[in-house]
């Protein structure tokens, strides 16, 4: 019965059925085949629905969102201009460190490539940057968005996984700057190689005008993780006092938006958290059918009938999320493969919140890799360029990112953290 449902889960797939509806009405078939009531769909979609720290999920959304449409996208790259606009190829370090300061607020990649991109890319062009390559970039600094806290994959691996959403974005902001260091080198690398000009002069007078001009911004994760951290509010609380803080800001101080354009970002928030609340839904009843056919214990078992050594096992790990992020959008994965994977890591002796990381920086990757690479469709969006120029000139990057992850994944291994 395992078979019927994923070949039907494929075969949708292929059809261009969302992913929504395809695991949803693969799901349906095969427990229709066995003889299940169906009435236990419904139950399970509401009960995957309903947890309170998915309240957080629209919330966040909403405020990268109002964040992302705003001034405060091109006060942040101003600001990362006046700190790293001084080397050669200044500006790909300023896409590297605005896409971490705007990591930092939304939560979400696309909504960090977008704010970068349509900031950035007008400069680069005049400066004579290849624009593929900026383009690239820009889109490989958008996966830092989920990564580094508040993140939205995140929550949805702490509901999954019964986990605590604050140890979760705790541990997300060292792998984060690390991404982002990973690819400040590459982009340094390539522009002592193409000779790219250095761009503003470093002054502390400039530093200090942009940081006061973006200070409203760079607060937004310092009010939401210091609050989180320090007890203040819960992280669905903070999502919440996020969004009245964008509001403030875009609507009393920086005045960049009216209440029309509000209006039309909550409209687009809603349907953007809908349809991610109907994968939750549908991707819950899956993950429930595959645990009542003891599918998770069985791939485990499989898997360690191959190897014990763990090193080996979590290679596999790995290549089982980068591979799934290739054909899988990131909210889908992350709810089909936590299931089926987090036994067989825990097995290892293998921390559930290092494992979260994991799991989060391999879908983040997934964003930058065709078919199914989000940032980069947002790149070719914002800058105009076939989406065949930017996969090509990705791969350094992606190489970087996946180099990355696999410091992640295996130096706490080896200092004997991750248990």
């Amino acid at each position: 019965m395992t078979g019927l449902l994923f070949i039907l889960f494929f075969a949708f797939m292929l059809l261009g059925v969302p992913i929504a509806l395809a695991i949803g009405a693969s799901t349906l078939f095969a427990l229709n085949a066995q003889g299940v009531p169906l009435m236990v769909v419904t139950q399970q979609m509401f009960q995957g629905i309903n947890s309170f720290a998915l309240v957080a999920v629209p919330m966040f959304i909403l405020a990268g969102d109002l964040m992302a449409q705003g001034k405060v996208s091109a006060k942040l790259v101003d600001f990362a201009d006046s700190l790293f606009g001084f080397l050669k190829g200044g500006l790909s370090i300023v896409s590297v460190g605005a896409g971490m300061f705007f990591a930092a607020i939304s939560g979400s990649g696309a909504a960090t490539t977008a704010a970068v991109g349509s900031s950035l890319v007008p400069e680069l062009r005049r400066k004579g940057y290849d624009p593929a390559s900026a383009a690239s970039l820009i889109a490989a600094s958008g996966t830092i968005g989920v990564v580094i806290p508040p993140s939205v994959p995140m929550i949805i691996y702490a509901v999954i996984a019964q986990q605590s959403v604050s140890k979760l974005f705790l541990n997300g902001i060292i792998p984060g700057i690390l991404m982002g260091i990973g690819l400040a080198a590459i982009a340094i690398t390539q522009a002592y190689r193409r000779n790219y000009p250095r761009g503003t002069a470093l002054s502390t007078a400039t530093i200090w005008r942009t940081f006061k001009s973006a200070s409203w911004g760079l607060m937004t994760p310092v009010i939401i993780l210091g609050g989180i951290f320090s007890g203040i509010f819960t992280p669905s609380e903070a999502a919440v006092v996020a969004v009245n803080y964008a509001l403030l800001v875009s609507l009393f101080v920086y005045r960049d938006l009216s209440l029309a354009d509000v209006y039309r970002i909550l409209i687009r928030s809603a349907i953007t958290t809908s349809v991610i609340m109907l994968v939750i839904a549908t991707s819950a009843v899956l993950s429930w059918t595959l645990s009542s056919w003891q599918v998770p214990g069985a791939i485990a078992q499989a898997v360690l009938s191959l190897s014990t050594d763990p090193y080996v096992i979590m290679l596999l790990v790995v290549a089982v999320i980068l591979l799934t992020g290739v054909f899988i959008e990131t909210a889908s994965a992350l709810i089909i493969l936590t299931p089926v994977l987090l036994p067989l890591v825990l097995q290892l002796g293998i921390d559930p919140i290092h494992f979260g990381i994991i799991i989060v920086m391999g879908l983040a990757i997934g964003m930058i890799t065709p078919p199914v690479a989000i940032n980069l469709y947002v790149a070719s969006s914002v800058t105009q360029l076939p989406l065949e120029r930017i996969t090509r000139a990705i791969l350094p990057y992606l190489l970087g990112l996946i180099a990355v992850l696999l410091l992640v994944v295996y130096g706490p291994i080896l200092l004997g953290l991750s248990g």
